[in-house]
Protein backbone atom coordinates (compact mmCIF):
# COMPACT_ATOMS: atom_id res chain seq x y z
CA UNK A 1 0.00 0.00 0.00
CA UNK A 2 1.03 3.72 -0.61
CA UNK A 3 0.31 4.41 2.89
CA UNK A 4 3.29 3.98 5.84
CA UNK A 5 2.20 4.63 9.32
CA UNK A 6 3.42 8.23 9.60
CA UNK A 7 0.35 9.59 11.79
CA UNK A 8 0.05 6.44 14.27
CA UNK A 9 2.22 6.74 17.39
CA UNK A 10 -0.05 4.72 19.29
CA UNK A 11 2.24 3.68 22.48
CA UNK A 12 3.36 6.49 23.67
CA UNK A 13 5.88 6.20 27.19
CA UNK A 14 5.81 9.31 28.78
CA UNK A 15 8.59 10.52 31.82
CA UNK A 16 7.21 13.27 32.85
CA UNK A 17 7.11 15.00 35.74
CA UNK A 18 10.04 15.86 37.96
CA UNK A 19 10.70 19.12 39.82
CA UNK A 20 13.11 21.07 42.05
CA UNK A 21 13.31 20.49 45.72
CA UNK A 22 11.53 23.27 47.70
CA UNK A 23 12.84 24.25 51.08
CA UNK A 24 11.33 22.32 54.05
CA UNK A 25 11.55 22.74 57.72
CA UNK A 26 13.80 19.44 57.81
CA UNK A 27 16.64 19.33 55.42
CA UNK A 28 15.31 16.14 53.58
CA UNK A 29 14.35 18.03 49.64
CA UNK A 30 10.54 16.76 49.13
CA UNK A 31 9.21 16.12 45.46
CA UNK A 32 5.52 16.99 44.96
CA UNK A 33 5.56 14.71 42.28
CA UNK A 34 5.84 11.25 44.39
CA UNK A 35 2.02 10.73 45.28
CA UNK A 36 0.95 10.51 41.22
CA UNK A 37 -2.58 9.23 40.47
CA UNK A 38 -2.45 5.55 39.23
CA UNK A 39 -4.56 7.12 36.22
CA UNK A 40 -3.77 10.79 34.99
CA UNK A 41 -6.69 13.25 35.29
CA UNK A 42 -9.17 13.40 31.92
CA UNK A 43 -8.05 10.13 30.61
CA UNK A 44 -9.60 6.56 31.70
CA UNK A 45 -7.05 3.51 32.70
CA UNK A 46 -5.82 1.23 30.52
CA UNK A 47 -6.70 -2.13 30.73
CA UNK A 48 -4.88 -3.48 28.10
CA UNK A 49 -2.78 -7.16 28.60
CA UNK A 50 0.41 -8.42 27.63
CA UNK A 51 3.03 -6.40 25.48
CA UNK A 52 1.24 -3.06 23.81
CA UNK A 53 3.84 -3.12 20.89
CA UNK A 54 2.74 -6.99 19.90
CA UNK A 55 -0.76 -5.70 19.94
CA UNK A 56 0.21 -2.70 18.53
CA UNK A 57 1.72 -4.52 15.65
CA UNK A 58 -1.45 -7.10 14.80
CA UNK A 59 -3.74 -4.38 14.88
CA UNK A 60 -1.75 -2.41 12.33
CA UNK A 61 -1.38 -6.04 10.75
CA UNK A 62 -5.20 -6.19 10.83
CA UNK A 63 -5.68 -2.45 9.74
CA UNK A 64 -3.52 -3.07 6.41
CA UNK A 65 -4.71 -6.18 5.44
CA UNK A 66 -8.34 -4.69 5.65
CA UNK A 67 -6.94 -1.60 3.19
CA UNK A 68 -5.82 -4.10 1.07
CA UNK A 69 -9.21 -5.87 0.91
CA UNK A 70 -10.54 -2.45 0.39
CA UNK A 71 -8.36 -1.32 -2.43
CA UNK A 72 -9.87 -3.77 -5.00
CA UNK A 73 -12.79 -1.77 -5.58
CA UNK A 74 -11.27 1.52 -4.76
CA UNK A 75 -9.03 1.17 -7.63
CA UNK A 76 -11.84 1.50 -9.95
CA UNK A 77 -12.28 5.32 -9.05
CA UNK A 78 -8.53 5.43 -10.56
CA UNK A 79 -9.35 4.60 -14.30
CA UNK A 80 -11.17 6.11 -16.81
CA UNK A 81 -11.21 3.30 -19.96
CA UNK A 82 -12.80 4.24 -23.13
CA UNK A 83 -13.10 1.09 -24.83
CA UNK A 84 -14.67 2.14 -27.90
CA UNK A 85 -11.49 1.85 -30.07
CA UNK A 86 -7.89 0.85 -29.59
CA UNK A 87 -6.64 4.59 -29.79
CA UNK A 88 -9.44 5.94 -27.64
CA UNK A 89 -8.45 2.86 -24.81
CA UNK A 90 -5.03 3.88 -24.71
CA UNK A 91 -5.26 7.16 -24.39
CA UNK A 92 -7.47 6.82 -21.85
CA UNK A 93 -5.38 4.42 -19.42
CA UNK A 94 -2.07 6.30 -20.40
CA UNK A 95 -2.05 8.34 -17.37
CA UNK A 96 -2.45 5.10 -15.37
CA UNK A 97 0.61 3.85 -17.15
CA UNK A 98 2.35 6.92 -16.55
CA UNK A 99 1.92 6.46 -13.06
CA UNK A 100 3.08 2.61 -13.15
CA UNK A 101 6.05 3.38 -15.14
CA UNK A 102 7.05 6.00 -12.14
CA UNK A 103 5.81 3.06 -9.31
CA UNK A 104 8.89 0.95 -10.84
CA UNK A 105 11.51 3.91 -12.00
CA UNK A 106 11.30 3.65 -15.06
CA UNK A 107 12.45 6.87 -16.94
CA UNK A 108 9.71 8.17 -19.27
CA UNK A 109 11.49 8.13 -22.70
CA UNK A 110 8.88 10.56 -24.11
CA UNK A 111 10.93 13.27 -22.07
CA UNK A 112 14.21 14.76 -21.61
CA UNK A 113 17.22 12.59 -20.47
CA UNK A 114 17.63 13.79 -17.04
CA UNK A 115 21.10 15.54 -16.57
CA UNK A 116 22.91 13.20 -13.88
CA UNK A 117 26.47 15.53 -14.56
CA UNK A 118 26.07 18.65 -12.69
CA UNK A 119 27.55 21.20 -14.97
CA UNK A 120 28.13 18.65 -18.21
CA UNK A 121 25.96 17.60 -20.89
CA UNK A 122 24.19 14.22 -21.01
CA UNK A 123 22.81 12.74 -23.41
CA UNK A 124 21.12 9.44 -23.99
CA UNK A 125 23.29 6.08 -25.00
CA UNK A 126 23.34 5.34 -29.07
CA UNK A 127 21.57 2.14 -29.87
CA UNK A 128 23.25 -0.63 -30.34
CA UNK A 129 23.90 -4.55 -30.11
CA UNK A 130 27.45 -5.24 -29.30
CA UNK A 131 28.91 -8.45 -29.96
CA UNK A 132 30.78 -9.36 -26.92
CA UNK A 133 33.95 -11.27 -26.06
CA UNK A 134 35.33 -12.00 -22.93
CA UNK A 135 38.62 -13.55 -21.76
CA UNK A 136 39.62 -14.43 -25.47
CA UNK A 137 36.21 -16.12 -25.63
CA UNK A 138 35.04 -15.53 -29.27
CA UNK A 139 31.59 -13.84 -29.07
CA UNK A 140 30.10 -16.55 -31.35
CA UNK A 141 28.75 -19.38 -28.84
CA UNK A 142 27.35 -21.69 -30.54
CA UNK A 143 25.88 -22.58 -34.20
CA UNK A 144 23.37 -24.91 -35.76
CA UNK A 145 21.63 -25.44 -38.76
CA UNK A 146 18.63 -23.34 -38.02
CA UNK A 147 20.64 -20.49 -35.55
CA UNK A 148 23.99 -18.95 -34.71
CA UNK A 149 24.03 -17.60 -30.81
CA UNK A 150 26.23 -14.95 -29.91
CA UNK A 151 27.04 -13.37 -26.50
CA UNK A 152 25.81 -10.04 -26.81
CA UNK A 153 25.19 -6.52 -24.64
CA UNK A 154 23.08 -3.52 -25.70
CA UNK A 155 22.91 -0.11 -23.82
CA UNK A 156 20.03 0.98 -21.58
CA UNK A 157 21.20 4.12 -19.61
CA UNK A 158 24.53 5.71 -19.25
CA UNK A 159 27.24 2.93 -17.60
CA UNK A 160 24.23 0.23 -17.77
CA UNK A 161 23.89 -2.63 -20.73
CA UNK A 162 21.97 -5.12 -20.75
CA UNK A 163 23.81 -8.75 -21.14
CA UNK A 164 22.89 -11.98 -22.50
CA UNK A 165 22.67 -14.06 -25.68
CA UNK A 166 20.90 -13.16 -29.25
CA UNK A 167 20.19 -16.52 -31.24
CA UNK A 168 19.96 -15.67 -35.20
CA UNK A 169 18.14 -17.69 -37.14
CA UNK A 170 19.89 -18.29 -40.47
CA UNK A 171 16.65 -17.41 -42.79
CA UNK A 172 14.88 -13.77 -42.60
CA UNK A 173 13.46 -13.79 -38.85
CA UNK A 174 9.14 -14.69 -38.26
CA UNK A 175 9.60 -11.82 -35.68
CA UNK A 176 11.59 -10.49 -32.90
CA UNK A 177 11.38 -12.41 -29.59
CA UNK A 178 12.91 -11.19 -25.63
CA UNK A 179 12.72 -14.38 -23.55
CA UNK A 180 13.51 -13.90 -20.18
CA UNK A 181 14.68 -16.83 -17.75
CA UNK A 182 14.10 -16.89 -14.08
CA UNK A 183 16.20 -15.16 -11.74
CA UNK A 184 17.81 -18.15 -10.85
CA UNK A 185 18.74 -19.48 -14.44
CA UNK A 186 20.48 -18.11 -16.81
CA UNK A 187 20.33 -17.87 -20.26
CA UNK A 188 22.55 -20.40 -21.37
CA UNK A 189 20.43 -22.93 -19.53
CA UNK A 190 16.81 -21.21 -21.49
CA UNK A 191 19.23 -21.94 -24.63
CA UNK A 192 20.31 -25.38 -23.72
CA UNK A 193 23.95 -24.59 -23.73
CA UNK A 194 24.24 -25.89 -20.04
CA UNK A 195 22.26 -28.10 -17.70
CA UNK A 196 19.55 -27.14 -14.82
CA UNK A 197 16.28 -26.46 -17.32
CA UNK A 198 14.81 -29.74 -19.21
CA UNK A 199 15.40 -29.70 -22.54
CA UNK A 200 11.06 -29.43 -23.02
CA UNK A 201 10.89 -25.74 -21.24
CA UNK A 202 14.12 -24.47 -22.72
CA UNK A 203 11.75 -21.85 -24.63
CA UNK A 204 14.16 -19.71 -26.26
CA UNK A 205 16.12 -22.11 -27.95
CA UNK A 206 12.16 -23.88 -29.38
CA UNK A 207 11.55 -20.27 -31.02
CA UNK A 208 14.83 -19.92 -32.40
CA UNK A 209 14.60 -23.52 -34.12
CA UNK A 210 11.06 -22.44 -35.72
CA UNK A 211 12.93 -18.87 -37.49
CA UNK A 212 12.41 -16.74 -34.67
CA UNK A 213 14.90 -13.87 -33.56
CA UNK A 214 15.56 -14.72 -29.71
CA UNK A 215 17.03 -11.82 -27.49
CA UNK A 216 17.85 -13.69 -23.73
CA UNK A 217 18.90 -11.20 -20.99
CA UNK A 218 20.01 -11.74 -17.72
CA UNK A 219 18.50 -11.26 -14.47
CA UNK A 220 19.91 -10.00 -11.19
CA UNK A 221 19.98 -12.91 -9.51
CA UNK A 222 18.52 -14.62 -5.81
CA UNK A 223 22.57 -15.29 -5.10
CA UNK A 224 22.90 -14.41 -1.18
CA UNK A 225 25.27 -11.70 -1.14
CA UNK A 226 26.78 -12.39 3.08
CA UNK A 227 26.07 -16.00 3.24
CA UNK A 228 26.34 -17.47 6.78
CA UNK A 229 26.22 -13.97 8.37
CA UNK A 230 22.83 -12.33 9.86
CA UNK A 231 22.62 -9.39 7.46
CA UNK A 232 22.82 -11.49 4.51
CA UNK A 233 20.42 -10.58 1.37
CA UNK A 234 20.24 -11.55 -2.34
CA UNK A 235 21.35 -9.89 -5.20
CA UNK A 236 18.43 -8.58 -6.14
CA UNK A 237 17.28 -7.40 -2.43
CA UNK A 238 20.65 -5.56 -2.42
CA UNK A 239 19.84 -3.55 -5.75
CA UNK A 240 16.18 -3.21 -4.36
CA UNK A 241 17.30 -1.27 -1.15
CA UNK A 242 19.36 1.31 -3.10
CA UNK A 243 17.14 1.92 -5.40
CA UNK A 244 13.98 2.52 -3.53
CA UNK A 245 15.52 5.50 -1.84
CA UNK A 246 16.50 6.97 -5.40
CA UNK A 247 12.75 6.37 -6.79
CA UNK A 248 14.51 3.27 -8.33
CA UNK A 249 13.52 -0.36 -8.57
CA UNK A 250 15.23 -3.25 -9.02
CA UNK A 251 11.75 -3.95 -11.55
CA UNK A 252 12.09 -0.83 -13.68
CA UNK A 253 15.56 -1.24 -14.19
CA UNK A 254 15.24 -4.99 -15.77
CA UNK A 255 12.12 -3.43 -17.33
CA UNK A 256 14.21 -0.81 -19.15
CA UNK A 257 16.63 -3.62 -20.08
CA UNK A 258 13.76 -5.06 -22.55
CA UNK A 259 12.26 -1.50 -23.80
CA UNK A 260 16.13 -1.15 -24.79
CA UNK A 261 16.39 -4.08 -26.79
CA UNK A 262 12.65 -2.99 -28.34
CA UNK A 263 14.85 -0.21 -29.43
CA UNK A 264 17.64 -2.00 -31.05
CA UNK A 265 14.97 -4.38 -32.37
CA UNK A 266 12.41 -1.07 -33.89
CA UNK A 267 15.66 0.82 -35.24
CA UNK A 268 16.58 -2.35 -37.91
CA UNK A 269 12.70 -3.16 -38.41
CA UNK A 270 10.30 -1.03 -37.72
CA UNK A 271 7.23 -2.98 -39.02
CA UNK A 272 8.62 -6.17 -37.67
CA UNK A 273 7.33 -7.55 -34.80
CA UNK A 274 8.15 -8.03 -31.40
CA UNK A 275 7.32 -10.22 -28.54
CA UNK A 276 8.39 -10.88 -24.58
CA UNK A 277 7.92 -14.14 -22.68
CA UNK A 278 9.04 -14.77 -19.46
CA UNK A 279 8.80 -17.37 -16.52
CA UNK A 280 9.31 -16.58 -12.46
CA UNK A 281 10.81 -13.54 -11.95
CA UNK A 282 11.32 -13.39 -16.00
CA UNK A 283 7.32 -13.97 -16.23
CA UNK A 284 6.75 -10.53 -14.01
CA UNK A 285 9.67 -8.62 -16.09
CA UNK A 286 7.93 -9.84 -19.35
CA UNK A 287 4.58 -8.30 -17.88
CA UNK A 288 5.68 -4.94 -16.64
CA UNK A 289 7.93 -4.36 -19.79
CA UNK A 290 4.80 -5.30 -22.41
CA UNK A 291 1.94 -3.27 -19.82
CA UNK A 292 5.03 -0.08 -19.99
CA UNK A 293 5.74 -0.79 -23.71
CA UNK A 294 3.11 -0.39 -26.44
CA UNK A 295 5.68 -1.44 -29.32
CA UNK A 296 5.58 -5.08 -27.65
CA UNK A 297 3.12 -6.51 -29.63
CA UNK A 298 2.50 -9.47 -27.76
CA UNK A 299 3.18 -11.53 -24.21
CA UNK A 300 3.60 -14.68 -22.49
CA UNK A 301 3.37 -14.58 -19.00
CA UNK A 302 4.69 -18.07 -17.50
CA UNK A 303 4.87 -19.13 -13.52
CA UNK A 304 3.53 -15.35 -11.82
CA UNK A 305 0.29 -14.49 -13.06
CA UNK A 306 -1.83 -14.06 -9.72
CA UNK A 307 -3.03 -12.14 -7.20
CA UNK A 308 -1.28 -9.47 -5.29
CA UNK A 309 -3.54 -9.37 -2.18
CA UNK A 310 -0.70 -10.90 -0.37
CA UNK A 311 1.86 -9.46 -2.23
CA UNK A 312 3.75 -8.37 1.62
CA UNK A 313 4.25 -11.98 1.86
CA UNK A 314 6.57 -12.27 -1.03
CA UNK A 315 10.50 -11.69 -0.93
CA UNK A 316 10.94 -7.24 -0.70
CA UNK A 317 12.18 -6.82 -3.88
CA UNK A 318 8.52 -7.21 -5.13
CA UNK A 319 7.21 -4.28 -3.06
CA UNK A 320 6.47 -1.91 -5.26
CA UNK A 321 5.18 1.40 -3.54
CA UNK A 322 1.81 2.51 -3.92
CA UNK A 323 1.02 -0.63 -6.60
CA UNK A 324 -2.20 -2.14 -4.87
CA UNK A 325 -3.96 1.53 -4.31
CA UNK A 326 -4.04 1.04 -8.63
CA UNK A 327 -2.38 -1.74 -9.86
CA UNK A 328 -2.87 -5.77 -9.09
CA UNK A 329 -1.96 -8.71 -12.07
CA UNK A 330 -5.08 -8.22 -13.81
CA UNK A 331 -5.19 -3.89 -14.18
CA UNK A 332 -1.48 -4.47 -15.29
CA UNK A 333 -3.00 -6.70 -18.05
CA UNK A 334 -5.35 -4.42 -18.93
CA UNK A 335 -2.62 -1.81 -19.76
CA UNK A 336 -1.44 -4.42 -22.00
CA UNK A 337 -4.73 -4.69 -24.06
CA UNK A 338 -5.82 -5.09 -26.55
CA UNK A 339 -2.67 -6.54 -27.25
CA UNK A 340 -2.58 -9.94 -26.99
CA UNK A 341 -1.55 -11.66 -23.39
CA UNK A 342 -0.95 -15.67 -23.18
CA UNK A 343 -1.08 -17.08 -19.26
CA UNK A 344 0.65 -19.97 -18.78
CA UNK A 345 0.00 -21.15 -15.51
CA UNK A 346 3.14 -23.48 -15.09
CA UNK A 347 4.99 -25.00 -11.42
CA UNK A 348 7.65 -22.53 -9.82
CA UNK A 349 10.06 -24.33 -7.49
CA UNK A 350 9.00 -23.22 -3.74
CA UNK A 351 11.65 -20.66 -2.75
CA UNK A 352 11.37 -19.73 1.35
CA UNK A 353 13.99 -16.67 1.71
CA UNK A 354 15.42 -16.52 5.31
CA UNK A 355 18.75 -15.11 7.25
CA UNK A 356 20.13 -18.59 8.64
CA UNK A 357 21.39 -17.80 12.14
CA UNK A 358 25.29 -17.31 12.31
CA UNK A 359 25.39 -18.60 15.61
CA UNK A 360 24.01 -20.76 18.12
CA UNK A 361 22.01 -17.79 20.66
CA UNK A 362 18.28 -17.16 19.19
CA UNK A 363 18.53 -13.88 18.37
CA UNK A 364 16.10 -10.97 19.46
CA UNK A 365 14.60 -8.12 17.52
CA UNK A 366 12.57 -5.67 19.99
CA UNK A 367 11.49 -8.54 22.03
CA UNK A 368 10.25 -11.02 19.60
CA UNK A 369 12.18 -14.19 18.11
CA UNK A 370 14.15 -13.32 15.00
CA UNK A 371 13.07 -16.16 12.39
CA UNK A 372 15.09 -14.36 9.69
CA UNK A 373 11.61 -14.78 7.37
CA UNK A 374 11.93 -12.69 3.84
CA UNK A 375 9.19 -13.69 1.81
CA UNK A 376 8.14 -17.05 0.23
CA UNK A 377 7.54 -17.93 -3.81
CA UNK A 378 5.14 -20.54 -4.31
CA UNK A 379 2.84 -21.89 -7.05
CA UNK A 380 -0.51 -20.68 -6.76
CA UNK A 381 -3.77 -22.71 -6.99
CA UNK A 382 -5.08 -22.56 -10.12
CA UNK A 383 -8.18 -21.59 -8.50
CA UNK A 384 -6.77 -18.12 -8.02
CA UNK A 385 -4.79 -17.51 -11.25
CA UNK A 386 -8.42 -18.15 -13.25
CA UNK A 387 -9.85 -15.66 -10.76
CA UNK A 388 -7.65 -13.19 -11.40
CA UNK A 389 -7.88 -13.36 -15.14
CA UNK A 390 -11.18 -13.47 -15.53
CA UNK A 391 -10.89 -10.02 -13.49
CA UNK A 392 -9.92 -8.70 -17.00
CA UNK A 393 -12.66 -8.69 -18.80
CA UNK A 394 -14.78 -6.60 -15.71
CA UNK A 395 -12.12 -4.38 -16.22
CA UNK A 396 -12.08 -4.14 -20.42
CA UNK A 397 -14.83 -6.29 -21.95
CA UNK A 398 -14.80 -9.53 -23.21
CA UNK A 399 -13.31 -10.28 -26.57
CA UNK A 400 -11.55 -7.01 -26.34
CA UNK A 401 -8.41 -8.71 -26.16
CA UNK A 402 -7.26 -11.76 -27.31
CA UNK A 403 -6.06 -13.73 -24.39
CA UNK A 404 -5.57 -16.90 -23.29
CA UNK A 405 -4.55 -19.07 -20.05
CA UNK A 406 -2.92 -22.85 -20.19
CA UNK A 407 -3.01 -25.33 -18.20
CA UNK A 408 -3.16 -28.97 -17.71
CA UNK A 409 -5.38 -31.90 -17.05
CA UNK A 410 -7.74 -31.07 -14.20
CA UNK A 411 -6.22 -27.47 -13.97
CA UNK A 412 -2.69 -28.63 -12.89
CA UNK A 413 0.20 -26.48 -13.60
CA UNK A 414 2.30 -27.47 -16.91
CA UNK A 415 6.18 -27.45 -17.10
CA UNK A 416 6.98 -23.63 -18.06
CA UNK A 417 7.81 -23.52 -21.87
CA UNK A 418 4.73 -25.70 -23.01
CA UNK A 419 4.24 -26.43 -26.87
CA UNK A 420 0.48 -25.13 -26.20
CA UNK A 421 0.95 -22.06 -24.58
CA UNK A 422 4.31 -21.29 -27.19
CA UNK A 423 2.08 -21.90 -29.78
CA UNK A 424 -0.97 -19.56 -28.91
CA UNK A 425 1.87 -16.88 -27.97
CA UNK A 426 3.61 -17.22 -31.41
CA UNK A 427 -0.13 -17.50 -33.30
CA UNK A 428 -0.47 -13.99 -31.46
CA UNK A 429 2.70 -12.22 -33.33
CA UNK A 430 0.70 -13.32 -36.46
CA UNK A 431 2.14 -16.53 -37.36
CA UNK A 432 1.12 -20.37 -38.00
CA UNK A 433 0.47 -22.35 -34.20
CA UNK A 434 2.39 -25.62 -35.04
CA UNK A 435 5.82 -25.57 -33.68
CA UNK A 436 8.20 -28.37 -34.41
CA UNK A 437 10.37 -29.05 -31.06
CA UNK A 438 13.53 -30.80 -30.81
CA UNK A 439 15.77 -31.90 -27.92
CA UNK A 440 18.71 -31.02 -30.35
CA UNK A 441 21.15 -29.04 -28.10
CA UNK A 442 23.78 -26.33 -29.10
CA UNK A 443 26.95 -27.23 -28.10
CA UNK A 444 28.95 -24.31 -25.90
CA UNK A 445 32.31 -22.99 -28.22
CA UNK A 446 33.41 -20.71 -25.41
CA UNK A 447 36.30 -22.37 -22.81
CA UNK A 448 36.20 -19.92 -20.40
CA UNK A 449 33.08 -18.48 -19.56
CA UNK A 450 32.44 -17.63 -15.73
CA UNK A 451 28.16 -16.70 -15.52
CA UNK A 452 29.09 -15.29 -12.13
CA UNK A 453 31.17 -12.58 -13.15
CA UNK A 454 28.56 -11.88 -15.81
CA UNK A 455 26.33 -11.00 -12.82
CA UNK A 456 28.44 -9.27 -10.64
CA UNK A 457 29.23 -6.55 -13.84
CA UNK A 458 25.15 -6.44 -14.31
CA UNK A 459 24.71 -5.86 -10.00
CA UNK A 460 27.85 -3.45 -10.33
CA UNK A 461 26.08 -1.73 -13.26
CA UNK A 462 23.13 -0.93 -11.51
CA UNK A 463 24.69 -0.14 -7.72
CA UNK A 464 26.80 2.38 -9.34
CA UNK A 465 24.17 4.04 -11.15
CA UNK A 466 22.18 4.20 -8.12
CA UNK A 467 25.29 5.62 -6.21
CA UNK A 468 25.44 8.39 -9.05
CA UNK A 469 22.12 9.19 -8.20
CA UNK A 470 22.36 9.72 -4.80
CA UNK A 471 25.98 11.84 -5.04
CA UNK A 472 23.80 14.25 -7.45
CA UNK A 473 20.85 14.18 -5.23
CA UNK A 474 21.47 17.11 -3.61
CA UNK A 475 21.22 19.06 -6.67
CA UNK A 476 17.90 17.24 -7.82
CA UNK A 477 16.35 18.35 -4.56
CA UNK A 478 16.97 21.55 -5.09
CA UNK A 479 15.86 22.18 -8.57
CA UNK A 480 12.55 20.23 -7.57
CA UNK A 481 11.51 22.27 -4.27
CA UNK A 482 14.60 24.78 -3.22
CA UNK A 483 14.86 26.41 -6.35
CA UNK A 484 10.60 26.84 -7.03
CA UNK A 485 10.27 27.91 -3.77
CA UNK A 486 13.02 30.70 -3.42
CA UNK A 487 14.36 31.15 -7.34
CA UNK A 488 17.22 33.78 -6.23
CA UNK A 489 18.36 30.91 -4.50
CA UNK A 490 19.61 29.38 -8.34
CA UNK A 491 21.54 32.09 -8.83
CA UNK A 492 23.32 32.41 -5.78
CA UNK A 493 27.19 31.84 -6.22
CA UNK A 494 29.58 30.07 -3.45
CA UNK A 495 30.91 32.78 -1.20
CA UNK A 496 33.45 33.30 1.79
CA UNK A 497 31.85 36.14 2.94
CA UNK A 498 30.98 35.64 6.96
CA UNK A 499 27.44 37.40 6.20
CA UNK A 500 24.53 36.72 3.94
CA UNK A 501 21.08 38.60 3.57
CA UNK A 502 18.45 37.51 5.44
CA UNK A 503 14.64 36.32 3.58
CA UNK A 504 11.66 37.02 5.35
CA UNK A 505 9.81 33.48 5.66
CA UNK A 506 6.52 34.21 5.29
CA UNK A 507 6.95 33.73 1.22
CA UNK A 508 8.95 30.30 1.84
CA UNK A 509 6.81 29.11 4.34
CA UNK A 510 3.59 29.83 1.60
CA UNK A 511 5.29 28.73 -1.55
CA UNK A 512 6.29 25.31 0.55
CA UNK A 513 2.59 24.40 1.34
CA UNK A 514 2.08 22.27 -1.76
CA UNK A 515 5.38 20.66 -0.95
CA UNK A 516 4.33 19.83 2.59
CA UNK A 517 1.16 17.85 1.24
CA UNK A 518 3.11 16.47 -1.78
CA UNK A 519 5.10 15.06 0.75
CA UNK A 520 2.56 13.66 3.22
CA UNK A 521 0.66 11.90 0.57
CA UNK A 522 3.46 11.02 -2.49
CA UNK A 523 6.46 10.65 0.29
CA UNK A 524 4.97 9.10 3.23
CA UNK A 525 1.76 7.76 2.30
CA UNK A 526 -1.89 9.22 3.19
CA UNK A 527 -4.56 7.35 4.57
CA UNK A 528 -8.10 8.96 3.83
CA UNK A 529 -10.01 7.66 6.88
CA UNK A 530 -11.29 10.02 9.27
CA UNK A 531 -9.13 9.84 12.22
CA UNK A 532 -10.66 9.61 15.82
CA UNK A 533 -10.80 11.39 18.78
CA UNK A 534 -7.76 10.71 20.81
CA UNK A 535 -9.89 8.60 24.22
CA UNK A 536 -6.55 8.58 25.94
CA UNK A 537 -5.92 5.69 27.72
CA UNK A 538 -3.17 5.23 31.22
CA UNK A 539 -1.48 3.86 34.04
CA UNK A 540 1.32 4.34 36.00
CA UNK A 541 3.88 2.20 35.09
CA UNK A 542 7.18 3.87 37.15
CA UNK A 543 6.98 5.63 40.52
CA UNK A 544 10.53 6.72 40.95
CA UNK A 545 11.77 9.44 43.35
CA UNK A 546 12.18 12.49 40.92
CA UNK A 547 9.91 10.92 38.25
CA UNK A 548 6.70 8.95 37.47
CA UNK A 549 6.07 7.24 34.12
CA UNK A 550 2.57 5.80 32.37
CA UNK A 551 1.89 4.10 29.67
CA UNK A 552 -0.29 5.72 26.79
CA UNK A 553 -2.97 4.62 24.45
CA UNK A 554 -4.41 6.72 21.64
CA UNK A 555 -6.74 6.39 19.12
CA UNK A 556 -6.40 6.95 16.01
CA UNK A 557 -8.32 4.69 13.27
CA UNK A 558 -11.35 1.97 13.96
CA UNK A 559 -9.66 -0.99 15.45
CA UNK A 560 -6.28 1.23 15.66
Amino acid sequence: MKNTFSRIGIVIFCAMLWAEAQSQANTNAQFPYQNMPEVLSGTTRLTWEGDLSVRMLDKAHQFIEAKIDESLSKRLTLWHRDVSSTAAYEKSVDPNRQRFMKYIGVEDQTQPTPNYNVGLEDTPPTIFMQKLSVNDDADLVAETSEYTVYQVRWPVLNDIYGEGLLLKPKSKPLANIIAIPDADQTPEQLVGLSSGIPAVSQFARHLAENGYQVLVPVLISRTFLFPGKNQQQTYREWIYRQAFHMGKHIIGYEVQKVRAAVDWFKERDKDSKTGVAGYAEGGLIALYAAAADKRIDAAMVSGYFDSRQRVWDEPIYRNVWGLLSEFGDAEIASLIAPRPLTIEYSAIPEIIEKIEKSDEKTLQVEGLAFTGYKGRLQTPPFASVSAEYSRIDKLTKPGFQPRSIIGGPENTPVSFGSVAALEKFTQSLGHPASLTVTNDLPADKRSAFDPEARQIRQVKEIENHVQWLLRDSDYTRNKFFLYNVMPEFEQRTWSSKSYHPYYAPERFIEKGKDYRKYFHEEIMGKFDDKMLPPNPQTRKLYDKERWTGYEVVLDVYTNL
